[in-house]
């Protein structure tokens, strides 16, 4: 008889124990005893099964199986197949992971500590954001178009019902992308509670009931994710103010907007709260999306004064209080005094409670996980993905970069290419960029012009009767090759995956010009400022070849 030790993972009580035992008894020739306690299987073998078969009927029932030697050290079968993967966090990194992972032939335990699973996106990022930013445009253009015969109307808004809704589809989005992977994929198990390492290899899980539980894997992979960065300001944390999760799901509508912040959160929320009829006041500690084009913030903050937004720029804030009803900022530029604030100042990676001095992964002074274009972490069989690493925080990104691990972590060698990333501000207009700018291409040492289209030469602004914005492209001067692309207008996050296109596949702007485009269209105004470089484009027929 062959005496075997198996640790499994993925059981939570006595009965998954009784039906692991179960399948392994009914292997021919096996007997068998499981503890969940121990998290282990004691197996008796004649050697009419082998060793494979007898974890696959413990995987076959969801679980995860690893063989120990005589050592006490882990067997697995090697490129997926028989892996242990532990992966720290439930959102689209981390299942975009585990369906790969267990398509390569590994087993999953995924493990979280939040009541929802899901993480940032489609709990209190994306999703409600989207959904709330399309009911407050709706809103908007009621009483603020240009189309004759059809009259102005200010919308009476009922917030709470609007939040409804929007939670509504959370939970749906909720289940048909995450809870019901986890019910119809026996290859994932769900373990909740806080993670932490114990070593390279084994993590302690706090449970709900204060209780710890170990298990161990062949690698793991960190997806924690990032929440909202609290400035140090005083009086600030004394406050009751709101970030972008307790503004999301605010049943009423504030008098007056605070806002902290001059990135994507806090200029698409204080647009969005204008939108649906509060003042609204942004103090910006240098200018608006300063990382972009400086020709987008300036624009930006002209169509933000021009829907009544007061703009603060340059200005920071020295203290913060709140007497029970009214908050008073204190700045460089002034006092400002109103019913709400929203801080939105960045987002910080959620590695603190991860002991990850324990096994010495390295991490950035944000605390971000440094990672490399694998997603290898300076400490093998450690890997992270998403907003928790040293890579930009875009749901994309993060996806992308947990099915590129899961690969690399059942044996593939799979890098991550983030140099053509397109990205996307969801403010009325929309704010889209892909490549480098004019400034990063000339700092990185390449000749480059550009030009700049308004969007009064666009057929379907003027269509739209919306000519706010304008497109970009920037071009070497010698080869005509495309680096960077930067678009205000409507539907521009529709337009930036035309250029991101052309920049993939190294197009010049001779090429770019000289494709069709369908008109009336947006993205027809890529075609018409590819044109401009060689000639003027006011000259030109509409549809012009």
């Amino acid at each position: 008889m062959n005496s075997l030790n198996i640790n499994i993972t993925g059981m939570t009580c006595d009965h998954c124990a009784q039906t692991a035992q179960e399948a392994l008894n009914a292997l021919d020739g096996v007997t068998a005893t499981v503890s969940y306690k121990d998290a282990m299987a004691k197996v008796e073998s004649s050697g009419a099964v082998s060793e494979q078969q007898i974890l696959k009927a413990i995987e076959s029932k969801g679980y995860g199986a690893t063989l120990q030697s005589k050592d006490g050290t882990s067997v697995t079968g090697g490129d997926g197949n028989g892996l242990h993967i532990a992966i720290v966090g439930t959102g689209s990194g981390a299942f975009a992971a585990a369906i790969k992972a267990v398509e390569q032939g590994a087993t999953v335990t995924i493990i979280e500590g939040a009541k929802d699973i899901g993480g940032t996106c489609v709990n209190i990022g994306c999703v409600p954001s989207k959904i709330f930013i399309r009911g407050a445009h709706i809103a908007h253009i009621q009483g603020h178009h240009n189309v004759e015969g059809l009259p102005l109307n200010t919308p009476a808004i009922n917030r709470k019902a609007m939040m409804e809704q929007q939670q509504q589809w959370v939970e749906k989005l909720r289940y048909a992308k995450y809870e019901s992977i986890l019910e119809s994929n026996p290859g994932i198990n769900l373990i909740r509670g806080m993670a932490r390492f114990k070593d390279a290899s084994t993590l302690i899980i706090t449970q709900k009931d204060g209780s710890d539980k170990e298990i161990k894997a062949d690698r793991i992979l960190l997806a924690v994710g990032a929440s909202a960065s609290i400035p140090n300001i005083n009086g600030l944390k004394d406050t009751p103010y709101w970030t972008s999760t307790e503004a999301l799901v605010a049943d009423s509508i504030p008098e007056h907007l605070i806002v902290l912040g001059a990135s994507v959160v806090a200029l698409e929320l204080a647009q969005a709260f204008r939108h649906i009829g509060a003042e609204v006041t942004v103090i910006a500690r240098s200018t608006l999306l300063s990382k972009e084009d400086p020709a987008i913030g300036e624009a930006l903050t002209k169509i933000f004064k021009d829907e009544c937004i007061n703009v603060m720029l340059n200005t920071s804030p020295d203290s913060i209080s709140h007497d029970g009803k009214t908050f008073t900022v204190k700045t460089n530029n002034g006092e400002v005094c109103g019913d709400q604030l929203l801080v939105a100042t960045g987002r910080a990676p959620n590695t603190a409670a991860l002991a990850l001095d324990k096994v010495g992964v390295k991490t950035d002074k944000r605390g971000g996980i440094m990672i490399d274009d694998h997603m290898r972490t300076n400490v093998e069989n450690i890997y992270a993905a998403g907003d928790c690493t040293n890579q930009p925080q875009f749901v994309y990104v993060a996806a992308a970069a947990g099915t590129r691990a899961a690969r690399n972590m059942t044996g593939d060698d799979v890098a991550i290419d983030l140099s053509v990333m397109p990205a996307v501000v969801f403010t009325d207009p929309q704010v889209a960029s892909v490549g480098l700018t004019e400034q990063q291409a000339k700092d990185n040492g390449l000749d480059v012009e550009s030009r700049t289209l308004d969007l009064e030469n666009v057929p379907r602004a003027l269509a739209n009767m919306d000519t706010r914005g304008f497109i970009k492209l920037v071009a070497e001067k010698d080869s005509g090759r495309i680096v960077g692309c930067q678009v205000l207008a409507t539907e521009g996050g529709e337009i930036i995956q035309t250029a991101t296109l052309a920049i993939r596949n190294r197009m010049t702007i001779n090429e770019l010009a000289d494709q069709l485009f369908p008109y009336l269209t947006m993205v027809e105004g890529l075609k018409l400022t590819a044109q401009t470089f060689n000639k003027d484009v006011k000259q030109l027929s509409c549809c012009a070849g």
